[in-house]
């Protein structure tokens, strides 16, 4: 009998080309969601300070540049730029120098002698220990703020059209290998049978086309996504070779070889292992498949770990084996899932038995994902306003949430699986008759058309009668909703290994939700009483800081006399000083707009926190006087 016999009737067929395009708009619903609200992935380090600091005046030129960050970055030629107000290189070194201490990540770039005044960029982009681009630029002034005709660049590093497609094919490499290796280990542990029906070996061997295509394209991709952000760029030799360098592109290539390891384990599963009959025999070459195809599959999950965010932060060397158990089970659960959901619309012959082996291979997965979950969870989290307050936290929440319908889904499943039986099939197939007897037709070749029929009709009669079992369809159907519900879940944590670990993010913060982005926040309004000791040197200093958030703020200082009206003073200086992560003092030098008013326009605030602000006030040649109050921005 043919496990692979079409069935003739127009229900069956429609069945599975409904599902597929339901699948298919899943995936395009998630990604249209996902990445139209992500924009570049964002990356495990993150710039910590700067010397000059951003938006910062100094009265003379600084000798270097220097940019601090909070895990370690790879960087390359031209990865630190500074550009002078026409736009001209003003450093002079093509590769940054590592002057990184103990923890303290940090590199520079020294400066030409004799810079003359004026507003000065500062471009930078690196590439993050756990594979993502990072990149961003900021201002400096010497002497005082001018006009200049260097454009910030608007698209980060990992942006932009390569950035999208470098997503999908990271998304694509998830769902290739979840089929590869969860539709093999379904044969092997579930369904022996189903090596000879052709709808598994179409999915596995799809699953390892689509796996080896995708990481393909990543090797490919890798430069521009890291670098210019150019597809033309993507078959630039020396680009490549400096790709084949780094730890992504080794995980890459490493990849690539054991995909053809994978090419030779799937010819034997459905080649020698299909075609065995004596049960001794199959069950030790399926014992060494096994053995075999865990050691290749093994190898390949670990080559996400050793590049992503298990291979970096804390307990990494924990981390990254747990990462690769993770995968495994993922793909034990929803490659398994996918091939059921396959056997139940595509194949005749899969008995209850299979599917109940599978439902236990599933808890057993399911138990794995939740163990090696929650250690991932606590080690990129780590608090639970990180949990609530950063887009990873977010996107973890959802993922939990879409397991928890799963779970639910596949409750319903479980049950239909409990009543499934075969025992229609049995009492309902009518016995060969002596007219579909070949063997004694003395025509070879029409002996071998009534055999292909009479195969035909057993299996589409064995088909149609499987297909009437409420309890076969009810299963059907609970599959099909678990395996939609895993196309989101698969979709979400693709963005999850590319968004920067809520604790990271925090620490970067000192503590706040974002650091990557301006932090919400308000205006900030401060009244600082003040005396410098001489005649008509008591008054008070109130300051107004708008919007009051990391990022851009206007500043405005209005000084009022001991009887209430605005006061001139010759001189009024501030700054500003983030103690707890010892950035600054950061000078602001604001203009007088009216008597007893000053502003300055465009002052940079790098990062949240307690600032202390310090103003310093002078009423004559030798009366003055520094006071200072601390206020929360962001």
């Amino acid at each position: 009998m043919s496990a692979t016999a079409p069935y003739a009737g127009p229900s069956p067929i429609r069945r599975p080309l409904a599902a597929a395009a339901l699948l298919a708009a899943l995936v395009s619903l998630v990604f249209g969601l996902l990445l139209a609200g992500a924009g570049p992935a964002s990356a495990h380090a993150a710039l910590t300070g700067s010397d000059p600091a951003d938006g910062a005046v100094v009265d003379t030129a600084p000798k270097e540049v220097t940019l601090s960050f909070s895990e370690a970055i790879a960087v390359g030629d031209d990865s630190i730029r500074v550009l002078d107000p026409s736009g001209k290189r003003a450093d002079t070194d093509t590769e940054p120098k590592d002057l990184s201490e103990g923890s303290t990540v940090r590199y520079g770039v020294a400066l030409h002698s004799g810079l003359p005044d004026g507003t000065y960029t500062v471009a930078w982009q690196a590439i993050s220990a756990d594979s993502h681009p990072i990149s961003g630029a900021f201002t400096f002034s010497i002497g005082a703020p001018s006009d200049t005709t260097v454009a910030l660049p608007s698209q980060e590093a990992g942006g932009g059209p390569v950035g999208v497609v470098y997503d999908i094919a990271r998304y694509a490499a998830y769902g290739g290998f979840v089929l590869l290796v969860g539709g093999s280990a379904f044969v092997l542990v579930c369904w022996r049978g189903g090596a000879t029906a052709l709808p598994m070996q179409r999915l596995v061997v799809r699953g390892w086309l689509t796996l080896t295509a995708a990481t393909l394209v990543m090797l490919l991709l890798r430069n521009p996504y890291t670098g210019s952000g150019k597809f033309a760029d993507a078959f630039d030799l020396a680009g490549l070779q400096s790709v084949l360098d780094t730890k992504p592109g080794a995980a890459l290539v490493s990849r690539l070889l054991l995909l053809g390891a994978a090419a030779l384990f799937i010819a034997v599963l459905f080649g020698t292992y299909a075609r065995r009959e004596d049960e001794r025999e199959k069950k030790d070459l399926t014992f060494g498949l096994a053995v075999g195809g865990g050691v290749v599959a093994t190898g390949i999950a670990a080559t996400w770990a050793m590049s992503e965010h298990a291979s970096t932060g804390i307990q990494a060397n924990i981390a990254m084996p747990v990462d690769v158990l993770h995968l495994l089970a993922v793909a034990a659960w929803l490659g398994g899932l996918a091939s059921l959901l396959v056997a139940l619309y595509r194949t005749p012959d899969i008995g209850s038995a299979a599917v109940r082996r599978f439902s236990a291979v599933a808890f057993g997965s399911v138990v794995v994902l939740a163990a090696t979950g929650i250690y991932q969870s606590w080690r990129q989290v780590g608090s639970w306003s990180a949990l609530t307050g950063t887009r990873y936290g977010q996107l973890l929440i959802l993922k939990v949430a879409l397991i928890a319908v799963l779970l639910a889904v596949a409750w319903f499943s479980r049950r239909w699986t409990g009543r499934l039986t075969d025992s229609v099939v049995a009492s309902e197939e009518e016995p060969e008759t002596a007219s579909e007897t070949v063997s004694a037709d003395p025509d070879p070749e029409r002996a071998a058309q009534l055999a292909r029929q009479r195969a035909a009709l057993t299996a589409t009669k064995k088909k149609r009668i499987r297909d009437a079992d409420p309890q076969r369809s009810g299963l059907r159907r609970s599959v099909l909703a678990e395996a939609a519900v895993a196309v989101v879940l698969l979709a979400v944590t693709t963005m999850l290994t590319s968004t920067e670990p809520g604790r990271t993010e925090e620490e970067a913060a000192g503590g706040t939700p974002s650091a990557s982005a301006p932090a919400a926040g308000g205006p900030v309004n401060l009244k600082m009483p003040f005396d410098t000791g001489g005649q008509n040197g008591k008054g008070t200093v109130r300051i107004d800081i708008e919007p009051g958030r990391t990022g851009s703020n206007d500043l405005h200082v209005w000084i009022d006399g001991s009887d209430g009206k605005p006061m001139d003073v010759p001189e009024l200086k501030l700054a500003l000083t983030l103690e707890s992560k010892d950035i600054g003092p950061l000078p602001v030098v604001p203009d007088r707009l009216a008597e007893g008013h000053w502003s300055a326009s465009a002052v940079q605030i790098p990062m949240a926190g307690d600032w202390k602000i310090d103003v310093t006030v002078r009423t004559s040649d030798i009366d003055q006087v520094t006071i200072d109050k601390n206020a929360k921005i962001g």
